[in-house]
């Protein structure tokens, strides 16, 4: 199952976030080189982990295997703050469209070839089932533009904002990803499972919304 942490609440959460920011920085700073990132206590932390972060954590046994951050695009974020040369049309923002960050995954539960990981399937789809339940049908990737046809196949409706650019060592393209139930279909048949992946689904207050 998939856990939702709000930023408010990364306290109540010390374990599980302390073994995500570790994920993050064997993920992004030793295997990806982003040494940029490096901390010397090997805890990859960010100005966008804030109080506006959601951050969602994939445990098997006690460990966290899985994790991914999504940040509101109506506050500061990476596309509009670090890497803006990636969108070349105006961006998108609104309530309703978040940016997808910091996608991690352990070793052993990537699976290999092109195909998605039991891993991949369940955090997709739980940003699929949290924003169906929160009003987001809409997110922000910036990604290896293999991902592309990936993301279509899981139906995905897929704008590119801006040609790939190479961003360290990688080649890296900014998409706007709209996702609706044959999203979330899609996923569930791959996976063989069509139960819910999240385990609560918390009435979360989306940024800028009127309440």
């Amino acid at each position: 199952m998939i856990e939702i942490i709000k930023g408010t609440e990364v306290g109540r959460y010390a374990d599980e976030m302390d073994q995500a920011y570790r994920l993050r920085h064997t993920v992004f700073v030793e295997e990806m080189g982003w040494t940029d990132l490096a901390k010397p206590d090997r805890r990859e932390i960010d100005q966008f982990d804030d109080e506006h972060a959601l951050h969602m954590i994939y445990r098997r046994d006690g460990e966290v295997v899985g994790y991914q951050r999504m940040l509101p695009t109506t506050r500061p974020h990476l596309l509009s703050h670090v890497l803006p040369e990636l969108c070349e049309v105006e961006r998108p923002v609104g309530d309703h469209i978040w940016e997808w960050t910091r996608y991690s995954v352990r070793k052993p539960f990537r699976g290999g070839g092109r195909g998605l990981s039991p891993a991949a399937n369940m955090l997709l789809s739980a940003i699929v089932e949290w924003g169906m339940d929160t009003g987001v049908d809409r997110m922000i990737i910036e990604m290896d533009p293999i991902w592309l046809l990936r993301l279509v196949q899981l139906h995905f409706l897929v704008e590119p904002l801006g040609i790939p650019r190479t961003v360290g060592s990688a080649s890296v393209v900014a998409v706007a990803a709209k996702f609706d139930r044959r999203t979330l279909t899609m996923l569930r048949d791959l996976r063989g499972d069509h139960r819910s992946v999240l385990r609560s689904t918390p009435e979360l207050e989306i940024e800028g919304a009127v309440s």
